[in-house]
């Protein structure tokens, strides 16, 4: 809370990966470009070496290396979901946000871009915080915090029983 815009954006640009539930592309960028950016705006000084080949590496990694060069437009919501996946471990951030990062898409491309996301979680140790309102989602999750009315009504780790918490008016 004592940090300025300034230093609340290199935060933001330097520790915190996204993915959004309407994917966020450039649309004059490609896919590759897309991926690229956050080392192109911040991270050339986080991650020295050549920004190209990680993000060349990430899109292979969520199956896209022959779309690589097509703009948004030219992608499926599912393929534009990898890119903004492949975006948002880039700089390798330790926190990575995704909110409803299957909302926009049909249950097989979800499915598909929820396994990508958790493998990618998994292999480079981000903390994932994620958003969502589907139970299957969020049964894959290894901690699960229920909010109902901006109350947190169950907190528990996937191997543990439902802990219900009641409010306290």
């Amino acid at each position: 809370s004592r940090l300025n815009e300034d230093e609340l954006a290199e935060i933001r640009g330097k520790k915190l990966g996204f993915v959004f539930q309407s994917y966020q592309l450039i649309p004059m960028l490609t896919a590759l470009e897309n991926v690229l950016l956050p080392f192109e705006l911040n991270g050339s000084s986080l991650r020295p070496g050549d920004g190209r080949s990680r993000a060349t590496e990430l899109l292979d990694s969520v199956g896209l290396a022959d779309r690589r060069h097509h703009y948004p437009v030219q992608l499926s919501g599912g393929e534009q979901q990898r890119v903004a996946l492949a975006r948002a471990f880039m700089l390798e951030p330790p926190i990575v946000l995704a909110d409803e990062p299957t909302g926009n898409l049909d249950s097989h491309n979800g499915e598909h871009v929820l396994d990508l996301l958790l493998q990618r979680h998994r292999e480079s140790g981000t903390t994932l915080v994620m958003v969502t309102h589907d139970p299957q989602v969020s049964s894959r999750a290894e901690r699960r915090i229920v909010l109902r009315d901006g109350l947190v009504t169950e907190d528990r780790l996937a191997t543990e029983p439902a802990v219900i918490a009641e409010a306290h008016l």
